[in-house]
């Protein structure tokens, strides 16, 4: 028979037994003339035991393998033998397989060791495999990834042809999963002791207190500030000038020291406060405006004795003027938007608190609507605003470089003359316009805002609650207050009488904690009626709830949640917003309901959606659901998140805790003062740390420029009106991004 045969024999087995391929191997060397292959080894007697497919020896020094078919193709040889050059000894034809005795077979006997073979260096050695390359083994990584995906893909089909899973997909509107965020841990930051927490009505009197006084001061400064603007424009313009000033250039001089004493003097309260603040740690960009100060007029003083009456420079009088009404415009916006706040906060009796919990939703802070006592506003309320912390830090640091680099350009020049001139420079550059401006521009604009619409920000404590992405819970209340849902109708079936259906009615919704339970207190009481007891109160995700009242079961819900409790309906009823009861599952009434949507939620939401807040909505109300109100309303529902039912009552739970800080203080139901309130405490973040940052590059950069100029003795450069219109330019950001921020 030939070796084809033999090998279509071999493969019909199922495989090559230790004795076949050791045969198979010795006759590889029998390739030179007159060797012969060793004989093959006895095979073991008795039966032998089956092996799996895939089983394999220890012995085997190449891979298997996969098995060839019994018919191979035109011009190849079967089996899996490789064939090598040379003769080869035909392998014998191997015994019938016996069959497999009933009971288990025993442990497989060792084969006998072949013997050695002295021509064992004869026999041709597989090549090592090659080394992978790294992008086949990324291809070939991507394709059995490719083809596990194909496995799986189509494992769930003919789910969906479940007539159970299809009725409650229609019947029951789809929710948000809450996916598990890691929770974002802030570090604390370094706070002063908290002032003391009066009542917001008491201090919308202290700061309305004087508000007049301050107004009539700021003006009274800033008409000093003509003649001094006026003096120093005159040294290089050709401007009219009294005779006895012309003449003499000391005169000049004193008149404009003299003016910035009164100047000092109208605001006198800015300024002894900025001499103050670095004593209580606090320092700020008034503290270098008030070392300004004194810096200028003591140069202006002291300059013509120095310069031995001819005066080479003017002093910057103008500038320090300039600087001291710019932080007193600041301080009176700053308390004319605090008077606000606190009167809108002191307006309502029971008011709504705002508050930011952090990973209540999503792993995401969350802006919380509830009812509580006012506590904490007042504290917050006169605690720093953001300028004054971001001062903090610079303020030290510019006085430190001024110090320096006026000791350098004077002393360090042998100058020693010059060196109330450089200080005067430096500190005069370092002191920015925008000071105060940069908090107190934009918040008395948002206050104002605010105050229209009930609102009131709790400080700079509320507004630091405001950044970064978060979620805003939006209640039955937040969406239609109350007065924006009518009855329009009451329709009772069976033999249930009225005053039963309404009494159950008002039970259930009354426990659920809706919206709706105005409604339903005051047809109560129309009806002469009164609660009931309830008990076993349970909640639905289709869109219903229900409670055992005197031993029977009443189902209240919507016309949704009927149908999938398979409670009966009449034919061709068509009513899209209604209240249906069942009791025992039967069908008892139907309260048809009209909502009423105010004109200023779209714009609310558009708001919040713009500026990265998404709504939730922890509605109770079981016809609030997305598509009712996104096909009713057309409200972007795609935008929002809509948790299931028992997230949904927890999130709005009274008695839920909520974190100690305010955010705002509410006077008024709805959406527009809550949303008004949450996207302005943002935008007016973002302005104040903004101009604020704005301004300490002008003041760093100024005092840089007026080092040099100082060290290189520039008095033609350095000049009043060069370091007014450099200030001026710096403070031209700050009215236009305060002018932003209520623009929404």
């Amino acid at each position: 028979m030939s070796k084809r045969r033999d090998d279509d024999e071999l493969n019909q087995d199922g495989g090559y037994s230790l004795e076949e391929i050791l045969a198979e191997f010795g006759s590889l060397g029998a390739g030179k003339e007159g060797e012969k292959a060793p004989p093959p080894p006895p095979e073991p007697e008795g039966p032998q035991d089956p092996k799996p497919q895939n089983w394999r020896e220890d012995t085997i020094p190449f891979p298997i393998l996969p098995r060839q078919p019994d018919t191979p193709p035109p011009g190849k040889k079967p089996g899996v033998v490789t064939e090598f050059p040379g003769p080869r000894a035909a392998a014998p034809a191997p015994e019938p397989p016996e069959e497999e005795p009933e009971d288990l077979p025993e442990e497989p006997e060792e084969a006998p060791a072949a013997e050695e073979d002295p021509d064992a260096t004869k026999v041709l050695e597989f090549p090592p495999p090659e080394p992978e390359s790294p992008l086949a083994a990324g291809i070939d990584k991507l394709r059995r990834k490719a083809d596990e995906f194909a496995g799986h893909m189509y494992e769930e089909e003919g789910a969906e042809e479940d007539a159970d899973l299809r009725r409650a997909e229609e019947l029951i509107p789809g929710v948000d999963e809450e996916e598990e965020a890691p929770v974002r841990e802030r570090r604390p930051r370094r706070a002063l002791p908290p002032a003391p927490d009066l009542a917001p009505s008491e201090l919308a009197k202290r700061y309305a207190k004087g508000l007049k006084a301050m107004r009539a001061r700021v003006v009274l400064v800033f008409l000093l500030l003509l003649p001094l603007l006026y003096l120093t424009l005159a040294e290089g313009l050709p401007l009219l000038v009294p005779n006895i000033l012309a003449e003499s250039a000391v005169l000049r001089c004193y008149t404009l020291a003299a003016l910035q004493g009164g100047a000092l003097l109208l605001g006198a309260d800015a300024f002894f406060k900025g001499l103050v603040r670095p004593f209580q740690f606090r320092m700020g960009m008034d503290s270098l405006m008030s070392l300004a100060n004194v810096a200028v007029l003591a140069d202006a003083v002291t300059l013509p004795a120095l310069s031995g009456g001819e005066l080479p420079r003017q002093p910057y009088c103008v500038v320090a003027v300039l600087a001291l009404w710019c932080v007193m415009l600041g301080n009176f916006h700053k308390r004319r938007g605090q008077r606000l706040t606190c009167r809108t906060a002191a307006s309502a009796s029971e008011p709504y608190l705002v508050t930011r919990d952090e990973g209540v939703w999503n792993g995401r802070d969350t802006y919380a609507k509830w009812s509580g006592p006012v506590s904490g506003f007042g504290s917050q309320i006169q605690a720093e605003d953001g300028a004054e912390r971001i001062y903090r830090v610079a303020a030290p640091v510019l006085l430190l470089g001024c110090v320096l680099f006026s000791l350098i350009a004077s002393l360090g020049r042998s100058r020693p003359e010059d060196l109330l001139w450089c200080l005067s420079a430096t500190l005069s550059a370092s002191a920015s316009l925008s000071a105060t401006l940069c908090f107190g521009l934009p918040w008395r604009r948002l206050s104002a805002r605010l105050a229209k619409s009930g609102a009131a920000l709790a400080g700079w404590e509320g507004v630091t609650n405001t950044t970064g992405g978060s979620n805003l819970l939006l209640t039955d209340v937040d969406l239609f207050p109350p007065g924006s849902v009518s009855l329009n109708g009451v329709k009772v079936f069976g033999d249930f009488p009225v005053d039963k259906v309404v009494a159950d009615t008002a039970t259930v919704i009354r426990d659920s904690g809706s919206g709706l339970e105005k409604i339903f207190h005051d047809l109560l009481r129309s009806q002469g009626t009164v609660y009931r007891r309830g008990s076993e109160f349970t909640a639905y995700e289709g869109g219903g709830v229900s409670e055992v009242i005197r031993g029977e079961l009443v189902l209240v819900g919507s016309a949704s949640f009927m149908a999938l409790m398979e409670v009966a309906m009449p034919q061709g009823l068509n009513i899209k917003n209604a209240v249906f009861c069942a009791i025992d599952g039967e069908l008892a009434g139907i309260f048809a309901l009209n909502y009423h949507l105010s004109g200023a939620v779209p714009p609310a939401l558009d708001s919040l959606i713009h500026n990265r807040i998404t709504p939730v909505l922890a509605t109770r109300d079981f016809n609030l659901i997305p598509a009712m109100l996104r096909q009713r309303f057309k409200l972007p529902v795609e935008k929002m998140e809509f948790p299931p039912v028992d997230r949904r009552r927890a999130l709005s739970e009274e008695e839920r805790e909520h974190s100690d800080t305010l955010t705002a203080v509410l006077c008024r139901e709805g959406i527009a003062p809550y949303a008004e309130a949450v996207v302005g405490g943002r935008r007016l973040r973002a302005a104040v740390r903004l101009s604020a940052a704005l301004a300490c590059l002008g003041s760093v950069v100024g005092v840089l420029l007026a080092f040099y100029l100082t060290f290189v003795q520039a008095y033609a450069s350095l000049t009043p009106v060069n370091l007014l219109i450099y200030l001026l330019m710096w403070l031209v950001p700050t009215p236009l991004i305060s002018g932003w921020v209520d623009r929404y």
